[in-house]
């Protein structure tokens, strides 16, 4: 009688130890959002594409929020049609065109972050490809510690006079993308860095989606 007993005891707090890593693990999934937070969690590599250059890039962050909770603000954009010089491989001197975007975001505490977005369009592949990996090394060689997100992208934390934030640079096929988010004064990165990620994310996969030529053949990697 008391084997069984015993016996039952055992079964029953295995159930609710089961029971109990069945929900986290629901949980973790994101199962009941809307999708917003799931989708930013990763910003997987795209095909090659060919880009545009745009005199409104701003408008290509409206039409869904910049993350779970954020709305977007007032918004400038900053984009000149002049092509710019660059400096390249064994002197040569590629041409680009640059195209940004300054916002203010209003936080789900009604408190507001920042977002800043430049976007960088070469004549070719090749020129974005070096320009990307000169960027990277020289964040490298200060110190500032870059993660990969994916082959061609990485991210680093960034501040803006003690507002923490973090930087995405991404690159694909002719373009390189810039984007940082600061949070509020008196946050700390670890309180902000998940809802940063978020936000630089779902920002660099709207804006260069929204570049993109999407009839354009894609070009080598």
């Amino acid at each position: 009688m008391k084997g069984s007993r015993n016996a039952a005891l055992r079964w029953a707090r295995s159930a609710a130890l089961i029971g109990l890593a069945v929900a986290a693990s629901a949980g973790c999934s994101g199962g009941g959002d809307d999708g917003t937070k799931r989708e930013a969690a990763e910003l997987r590599a795209r095909p090659p594409g060919v880009h545009s250059w745009t005199a409104r890039p701003c408008d290509l962050l409206t039409g869904a929020p910049p993350a779970e909770g954020f709305s977007l603000g007032s918004t400038t954009d900053s984009a000149s049609p002049d092509a710019l010089e660059d400096v390249g491989e064994d002197g040569a001197r590629p041409l680009y065109r640059r195209t940004g975007c300054l916002a203010d975001l209003k936080g789900p505490d009604g408190a507001f972050w920042e977002l800043s977005a430049t976007a960088s369009v070469y004549e070719d592949a090749e020129p974005a490809r070096h320009a990307y990996r000169v960027k990277e090394d020289l964040d490298r060689a200060h110190g500032r510690g870059p993660e990969k997100v994916h082959e061609d992208a990485y991210s680093l934390p960034a501040d803006d006079r003690g507002r923490p934030g973090r930087t995405l640079l991404l690159r694909n096929g002719d373009l390189v993308l810039t984007v940082s988010a600061y949070a509020p004064h008196g946050s700390t990165e670890h309180e902000v860095r998940k809802d940063l990620e978020q936000i630089l994310g779902n920002a660099a996969r709207r804006i260069e989606d929204g570049l993109r030529d999407h009839d354009a053949p894609s070009p080598a990697p």
